[in-house]
C-alpha cells in the first residue's frame, strides 16, 4: 500500500554514497520526514507525472523541493529539469541543482531551463553534509513554495 506522507523532498542523485550523505544530513538535523530517494531519470520523470510504474500512485502532492543531480543514467537531470519546467502543474515546483559538476556550461544551462538554484557538491564529507542541512533548512523551513493546483 502507498505511503500516504506528503514528499517533502524529492531526491533525485544516482550516486548511493551521496544520496545516503544526503539523508544522513536531513534527518540528523531533524529537517525532514519524508524523503523519496529515485537514482534514475526516467524513473523520476515517471514519479512525478504518474507514469509507468508510479500510474497507481495514490498521492498526488508534490514534493516541497526536488534535489537533483544533472548527470543521471538514461534521461539526465536536464532533460528532467525541461520537462518539469514545460508542464503547467510542475513548473512552479522549486528545483535546486545539486551537481559535482563546475563547469560554466552547465550551470548557465540549468539556469536557462528554470533551476532555483545550484550547488556544487563538496568533496570534503562533512562540509557536504553541512551544505545539504543548510538547503533543507532553506528550502523546507524559511522558503515559502508556491501553491500547486492540479
Amino acid at each position: 500500500m502507498e505511503n500516504y506522507s506528503p514528499i517533502e523532498i524529492l531526491l533525485i542523485e544516482n550516486n548511493p554514497d551521496d544520496a545516503a550523505l544526503a539523508l544522513r544530513a536531513l534527518t540528523r538535523n531533524h529537517l525532514v520526514n519524508h524523503v523519496e530517494v529515485i537514482n534514475d531519470g526516467a524513473d523520476a520523470l515517471d514519479f512525478l507525472f504518474h507514469r509507468g510504474r508510479y500510474a497507481d500512485r495514490i498521492s498526488i502532492a508534490f514534493p516541497r523541493v526536488i534535489f537533483l543531480d544533472l548527470h543521471l543514467p538514461g534521461v539526465n537531470g536536464f532533460e528532467i529539469l525541461k520537462d518539469i519546467r514545460a508542464n503547467e502543474v510542475t513548473r512552479k515546483l522549486p528545483v535546486v541543482v545539486v551537481s559535482s559538476s563546475r563547469e560554466e556550461p552547465d550551470i548557465s544551462r540549468a539556469y536557462e531551463l528554470g533551476a532555483n538554484s545550484y550547488v556544487v557538491k563538496p568533496a570534503d564529507l562533512e562540509m557536504f553534509i553541512k551544505v545539504i542541512s543548510e538547503l533543507g533548512m532553506y528550502w523546507l523551513i524559511l522558503n515559502e513554495p508556491p501553491k500547486i493546483v492540479l
